[in-house]
C-alpha cells in the first residue's frame, strides 16, 4: 500500500483486515471486516426499495457460490457476504491503522486510514461475528455507517455523543470539504493569488479530517462488544440510541 492508493490483491489480505471497495465510479466506498474463507462481515442499510442511501443490501440477491452468503439476523444490517458479492466487481483496498499524522493528512481522500491502532485479530473477528448475531443499531450515513462499524470492530472505540459526527473518515470528508471552503472564503480578500487560497483551503480540509480522526479525538470510549449490545439495546431494538456517557468510562 502506498501514499496514493491502498489497493491490494486478494492474496494480500488476512483475516481481521479492514477492507473496502468503491461504488458508483468512486463516489463512495463500502467497508467490511474480512473474516477468512472468502467471507466478509459488513454493515448495510437493508432494503429492497429504491430509496436513496449510502449502502443498501438487496434481499433478493443470491450467491451461486456460497449458500450462506447474505446471512443476517432479522431487522439487522450486519451481513455476512462472500468476497465476490462484497466487491461487486470492484477493486479491493485495505484500510491502514496506526499511520503517522503526516501520512494521514497527506491522504487526500478520507476513509482510507486512521492514526488509531488496531486491536489483535482475535478481538476484531470476535466483534464482527458477535455483531453479526446481535446487530449494530440503525444505519445512518453520517453517524453509524459501514465504516463506523468496521472501525469499531478493529478498535472497540465509539464516540460518546451520538448526536455528533460518527467515526467515519468518509463522512468527515463530506463535512470537512465545504467547511474548509467556507472558512477560507474571507482569505480571498487577503490573498490575491487563487493558488494561495486553494492551498489554505486544502490545509484546512486536511486539518478538519485529522481533528475528527478517532485516533486523536477525546470524545471516544472503549466499549466491550458484549456491553455494546446489552447497554445500547441493539440486541433487541434497532431504534435505541441511548447516550453511553452514563454507562462507560472515558478513555484518557
Amino acid at each position: 500500500m502506498g501514499l496514493l492508493t491502498n489497493r491490494v490483491e486478494r492474496s494480500d489480505i488476512k483475516p481481521g483486515d479492514h477492507i473496502y471497495t468503491y461504488r458508483a465510479v468512486f463516489a463512495y466506498s463500502h467497508h467490511g471486516i474480512y473474516v477468512g474463507g472468502s467471507k466478509v462481515v459488513h454493515f448495510t442499510r437493508v432494503g429492497t426499495s429504491s430509496t436513496s442511501s449510502d449502502q443498501q443490501y438487496s434481499l433478493t440477491a443470491e450467491c451461486p457460490t456460497f449458500p450462506d452468503c447474505g446471512f443476517r439476523q432479522p431487522n439487522s444490517g450486519v451481513v455476512l457476504s462472500c468476497l465476490d458479492c462484497f466487491l461487486q466487481s470492484g477493486s479491493l483496498y485495505c484500510f491502514e491503522y496506526g499511520v503517522r499524522p503526516s501520512i494521514f493528512m497527506a491522504k487526500v481522500r478520507g476513509g482510507t486510514c486512521t492514526t488509531a491502532a488496531s486491536d489483535p485479530v482475535e478481538e476484531v473477528i470476535h466483534r464482527a461475528m458477535y455483531l453479526l448475531q446481535n446487530g449494530f443499531g440503525n444505519y445512518d450515513v453520517f453517524q453509524n455507517n459501514c465504516e463506523d462499524f468496521t472501525l469499531y470492530c478493529k478498535t472497540g472505540l465509539l464516540t460518546v455523543d451520538h448526536l455528533g459526527l460518527g467515526r467515519s473518515g468518509q463522512a468527515s470528508s463530506v463535512i470537512g470539504a465545504p467547511l474548509a471552503a467556507l472558512l477560507s472564503s474571507p482569505l480571498k480578500l487577503l490573498l490575491p493569488s487563487p493558488v494561495g487560497v486553494a492551498t489554505v483551503t486544502a490545509g484546512m480540509y486536511c486539518m478538519s479530517r485529522y481533528a475528527t480522526d478517532i485516533g486523536v479525538r477525546t470524545d471516544v470510549i472503549k466499549v466491550p462488544v458484549e456491553d455494546l449490545a446489552v447497554n445500547l439495546g441493539w440486541a433487541n431494538s434497532e431504534g435505541d440510541t441511548t447516550n453511553v456517557t452514563a454507562t462507560f468510562p472515558l478513555i484518557r
